[in-house]
């Protein structure tokens, strides 16, 4: 897939999440824990899960390496509920994005990261924030190749 970089308005969403330090395997554990808890919490889920990186791609890799990696899941929910101790609710902010699509394995993503980062660089934005990453389909319902995952980037 040959995905182009386009920039978008992104509005804030309500969500459940979780985060905590851990390693980016952790990812889809972390989801079904805050799917399972959004269910249950009698807002309906109004979104696909979405993983938000706190950490530069540099240090991403040396902090999963490291097992002390900033990992953060969360899934958009129509209104606002109790949290827990491990799950919250909060408004995560919105703003213009750099956007991106990746298609195949999750592990193969850091060449449309950098085609991200370069398009940035070269439209002379700069990244303001977290990415996020937007799960649009199910790896237990497609093959890993058909995988779609929408890459999001704060800028101005």
């Amino acid at each position: 897939m040959n995905s182009e970089v386009s920039i978008c308005q992104v509005e804030p969403q309500l969500v459940v999440g979780m985060r905590k330090q851990g390693t980016y395997a952790e990812i889809g554990t972390m989801i079904a824990t805050v799917w399972r808890f959004a269910a249950g919490s009698g807002a309906q889920i109004v979104g696909r899960p979405t993983f938000i990186c706190h950490e530069t791609p540099k240090e991403a890799m040396k902090a999963n390496e490291q097992s002390n990696a900033d990992v953060e899941v969360v899934v958009p929910v129509t209104r606002k509920v109790t949290g827990t101790d491990r799950v919250t609710c909060y408004e995560l902010p919105g703003g213009q994005m750099a956007r991106i699509v990746h298609k195949g394995p999750y592990e193969t993503c850091a060449p449309t990261y950098k085609k991200l980062f370069a398009w940035i660089a070269g439209n002379h934005k700069k990244v303001i924030g977290p990415t996020r990453e937007v799960y649009l389909n199910d790896p237990r319902k497609v093959s890993p190749d058909e995988l779609l995952t929408e890459i999001y980037a704060p800028i101005k």
